[in-house]
């Protein structure tokens, strides 16, 4: 009888003891009101800062993009993080911290929160990886 392959195993896949993970995710969010908030060096401060938050917690950044009224990430994840929770961080942490270093921004937000709550995420299959990174790449082109 053949061997049949169920699934295929992507180059980069991190082993372990017992196991065997490859989580590469796009996450996108967006601010409150689709209010223009990441323009010029508000853009350069919140990439910046977000890439030392992704580091903490030890996602690895395959592609980012700050648009004006929403962020793309595309992640390298691990597989003990549970995403609902690095995304509360990341838009928790970017909004306390744009705030602090950036005050006049609540002026043209209401209510004083800088993101929707909502997000969206999807993930992303080792055939699909470099079309979300052009996508994602291509943001500023459009």
């Amino acid at each position: 009888m053949d061997k049949v392959t169920i699934f295929s195993i992507p180059k980069d896949v991190t082993h372990g003891r017992g196991y065997a993970y490859s989580l590469q995710y796009h996450i996108v969010w967006a601010t409150k009101y689709r209010k223009s908030i990441f323009i010029g060096e508000i853009e350069t401060d919140i990439r910046n800062y977000l890439l030392e938050t992704l580091k903490s917690l030890y996602m690895n950044i395959i592609a980012v993009e700050i648009m004006p009224v929403h962020i793309h990430l595309l992640v390298d994840c691990k597989s003990q993080l549970r995403l609902s929770d690095a995304v509360k961080v990341l838009k928790g942490n970017t909004a306390r911290w744009l705030f602090l270093n950036q005050p006049e921004i609540k002026k043209k937000l209401w209510g004083d929160h800088l993101w929707n709550p909502s997000y969206f995420v999807a993930a992303v299959s080792d055939r699909s990886l470099k079309q979300v990174t052009d996508y994602i790449n291509s943001q500023k082109i459009k």
